[in-house]
């Protein structure tokens, strides 16, 4: 478990330092303002299309530790390919070669995280969940700080290589990851296409209800968040004096996710021998019920921030953090619950595949309508937080949900 939360970490530190490497590496090398943001564009595009293929393959291997590490060399090698080929390549050429880099994108998030059940014993899987979760949070605090300090120091490039080297120390770690066992039972006939599996793992995703409500929920609210992160720099500005001051924002909402999510994984531990009365122990709350009320406290940080108050702008990000931490959280506990074992590589990387999807068109249309009204752009942002509230309400099962976080023996 150690070995795959590091090597979990690390990939996605690197995943999370590479964005603002190359937003800041792009102008640098090609002397064009728009080109780091168009790389990244090429990046975040691909890794959307790439998920479920992505996914079938891990599925479908019997290694899927080794395609893991596959993948992570070849984003590795990318990124370098990328930083090689501003200089010296043609520019249309170097956003085709982040177009192929960015399919390789969802192993450093969906894909290392399908892999959980196998390290895990099943009784710590509530708990190693909260875990994997809090490396999305750490990596988010961590890497784009690392980037702009490096690229201070050394130069802009030299925060592309910091990352690449990241992304490079998780593949001893995931080519470690244990096979699935012989003795699993496996549903998958014998012959059957990509194709096949590719309808299967979509399928999957549709007809289970709690699964395909989770999925539409966190997408829709991955529109709302994009929104948001694209209103931050403006509010730094226009609240805090700095554009800058807005990257903060995001460190302090980073922190705050990993502070909630560490209360979570008290409350999901194993309990420990003690005098009080199992009876009386508090019941760790259902993953549907936190998915649902994360959403509801993304509705209210970006009013919050939009009343313009320095203290106001502050309690919005600790509350976006808050939200956000827990609520992946939940999202993973539901998918390690709903996905059928041979599916199960196709969830997560589909699932990491939509909500890529739904961030970046959050933040593409928040972007301008932040530069014409700040306001309106968080009351958007909220709004989306809102719809995807009303998602979660329209799909609701007919019978309670009374599964918490995935109970001994669930997987």
């Amino acid at each position: 478990m150690g070995c795959y939360l590091g090597g979990a970490t690390a990939a996605r530190a690197g995943d999370e330092s590479s964005g603002p490497a190359l937003l800041l590496a792009g102008p640098v090398l090609t002397g064009s303002p728009a080109s780091g943001p168009v790389l990244l564009a090429g990046i975040m595009a691909a890794a959307a299309v790439g998920g479920p293929l992505f996914g079938v393959l891990l599925d479908r291997s019997a290694r899927p530790g080794r395609l893991l590490a596959a993948a992570l060399a070849l984003y590795a090698a990318g990124l370098t390919a990328i930083l090689l080929g501003l200089e010296r390549l043609p520019f249309a050429l170097t956003v085709l070669l982040a177009v192929g880099t960015g399919l390789a994108g969802p192993a450093l998030s969906g894909g290392w995280t399908s892999q959980l059940p196998r390290v895990a014993p099943p009784p710590g899987l509530p708990r190693a969940t909260v875990l994997d979760a809090m490396t999305f949070s750490l990596a988010a605090l961590v890497g784009p700080a690392l980037a702009g300090a490096v690229a201070g120091a050394a130069g802009a490039p030299a925060a592309v290589a910091v990352s690449i080297a990241l992304i490079g120390l998780a593949l001893p770690a995931a080519w470690a990851l244990p096979a699935p066992a012989r003795s699993a039972p496996s549903a998958r006939p014998p012959g059957t296409s990509v194709v096949t599996d590719l309808t299967a793992g979509l399928r999957a995703i549709v007809r289970n209800r709690p699964l395909a409500r989770a999925t539409a929920t966190s997408v829709v609210s991955c529109v709302g968040q994009g929104a948001l992160l694209s209103c931050w720099p403006p509010l730094g500005a226009a609240v805090l004096g700095g554009a800058d001051r807005g990257a903060l924002l995001l460190s302090a909402a980073a922190a705050s996710a990993l502070v909630a999510n560490a209360v979570l994984a008290r409350s999901t531990g194993p309990p420990r021998p003690d005098t009080v009365p199992l009876a009386r122990r508090p019941r760790p709350p259902r993953p549907d019920t936190v998915l649902l009320g994360g959403a509801l406290l993304l509705v209210l940080a970006p009013l919050l921030a939009a009343t313009g108050h320095p203290a106001a702008l502050i309690a919005a990000a600790l509350l976006t953090g808050a939200a956000e931490g827990p609520q992946l959280t939940a999202l993973f506990a539901v998918r390690h619950r709903e996905a059928p074992e041979r599916l199960r590589g196709q969830v997560f990387t589909t699932g990491a595949s939509l909500k890529i999807t739904g961030f970046a068109l959050g933040a593409a249309l928040a972007g301008p309508l932040a530069a014409w009204s700040l306001p309106g752009a968080l009351v958007a942002a909220g709004g989306c937080e809102a719809l995807a509230v009303l998602v979660f309400v329209c799909l609701r099962d007919t019978a309670e949900d009374v599964a918490p976080f995935p109970p001994p023996g669930a997987v």
